[in-house]
């Protein structure tokens, strides 16, 4: 099957409490956390972050959530609108690794044309909903009104879902120094 047009929307705009700031611009191997996960997408993609604006290696659109900090959901509501097309992959400005898997994520959902939503699963089973490949038209369906504070899981359980495993390693995020110092000592899946 044809692989369908994707837009990567990339959300950065949390305040990382648990790591002290932004830890999307945290030093790894001498680049920010945010310029790994750009870095991995295919080329051919066009990407928009939502959050605070600043210059990546990569050329990328940037949105705001409203209200800043306002969560994932108002997150990805601030980004739909500058996304056309058929599909989006939304992933964690905090997961370095997550970008490998993106491409086999959007096959698997132009695969399945029953399915709203490709969900990765990491290593212990855990759902990845900012590590998966969504139908653009199925999310803004479901968007509530206000998106904001809505939880993630909300939304994700209003769409039909596909859930597959990710390698090992793709859906680490770095939500504290310790997790950063495990990244640094890992090897690209």
């Amino acid at each position: 099957m044809t692989q369908p047009a994707v837009t990567a929307v990339v959300l950065c705009g949390g305040a990382g409490r648990r790591f002290g700031g932004d830890k999307t611009r945290a030093d790894l191997a001498g680049t920010p956390v945010l310029d790994h996960v750009l870095d991995g997408l295919p080329s051919t993609w066009p990407v928009i972050c939502v959050g605070e604006p600043r210059h990546t290696a990569r050329p990328t659109a940037w949105c705001r959530e409203r209200p800043p900090g306002g969560g994932p959901v108002a997150a990805i509501a601030a980004a739909l609108p500058h996304v056309g097309t058929p599909v989006v992959v939304l992933l964690g400005g905090d997961m370095p690794y997550a970008a490998g898997p993106a491409p086999s994520l959007v096959s698997r959902l132009a695969d399945a044309p029953d399915v709203e939503a490709v969900l990765g699963s990491d290593g212990e089973g855990r759902l990845q909903p900012l590590l998966a490949a969504y139908r653009t038209s199925a999310l803004r369906e479901a968007m509530p009104d206000p998106a904001a504070g809505t939880p993630l899981m909300r939304l994700v359980d209003l769409l039909a879902t596909l859930v597959v495993d990710v390698p090992e390693g793709s859906a680490v995020d770095v939500d504290t120094a310790e997790d950063l110092e495990a990244a640094r000592h890992r090897l690209d899946p």
